[in-house]
This record gives C-alpha cells, structure tokens and sequence, in this order.
C-alpha cells in the first residue's frame, strides 16, 4: 500500500514537471512571444514570457500553468520612456544579456527585461500602431 502511495505521488509529480515543459516549449514556439522578465512597482522581478497580439503586449509566467496572461497591457496605452543595462544586482534575478526597458502603460511605469534585439523589436511593434484618431485600436 506504501509503495502504490509513492507510486501516485511520484507519477504526479512526473506529469506536473512534464505539463511545465510542454507549456514552455509550446509559448517558446509561439510566434510573437519572447522572454521578459517584469517587474511593477513595488514588487521585485518575475520570470515570464511577453506575446504580441493585435491589440495587446501580454506576459505570462512561467511558474504557472495557466492560459491566460497575468497582465495585458494595451498596445494604444503603452510607452517607450527609455532602457539602460542592467545593474549588477539585477542580474541574478533576470536572464543573461538582458537590458531594462522602461515603460508605462496609462500613466502607471514599470519594467522589461528582454534582449536588446527583442527590445528592437517591441518599439517597431509600439510606434507602428495607427496615430491616435486614425485607425481601428487607439
């Protein structure tokens, strides 16, 4: 009867470990989707991966299962206001060659940490909305 405990206990365990790597493998393969940790004030940073949609820069975390992302922000409220390297505090808790880009999102700061290529990328996808009046989102 001990045994067939562990057993449970142990297969539970393999398939919780095995669904944490099939959820990351497929948000890696996902188009749109990168690495970013984020940090809002005052919390520290957390793991996660950011994807684009049509109208939204959502972030997942990584230490979750869940589908759904745990903040949205809307691509028509969200601002650039600069990046800079990373300190050598925050490099333990973010990925190697990562820079902090600083945004808002309605007013309300907070950080990305994401390769600098990504972080190319993320403006492009920002400013190439419509102008404010024109277009379908903003």
């Amino acid at each position: 009867m001990t045994f067939i405990g562990l057993a449970v206990v142990f297969g539970l365990l393999v398939l919780v470990i095995l669904a944490f790597l099939l959820r990351r493998y497929q948000l890696g393969r996902a188009l749109g989707t990168f690495d970013a940790s984020i940090r809002l004030p005052p919390r520290g940073w957390r793991v996660g991966v950011c994807r684009y949609t049509d109208k939204n820069l959502e972030w997942l975390s990584l230490i979750s299962l869940s589908p759904i992302p745990k903040f949205r922000f809307l691509r028509s409220s969200l601002e650039v206001t600069g990046w800079r390297a990373t300190t050598e505090a925050e490099r333990a808790g973010i990925q190697p060659g990562a820079i902090i880009v600083h945004l808002t999102h309605d007013g309300e700061p907070f950080d990305l940490a994401m390769k600098y290529d990504v972080y190319a990328g993320l403006s492009s996808w920002i400013e190439a909305g419509p102008v404010i009046g024109i277009g379908t989102w903003r």
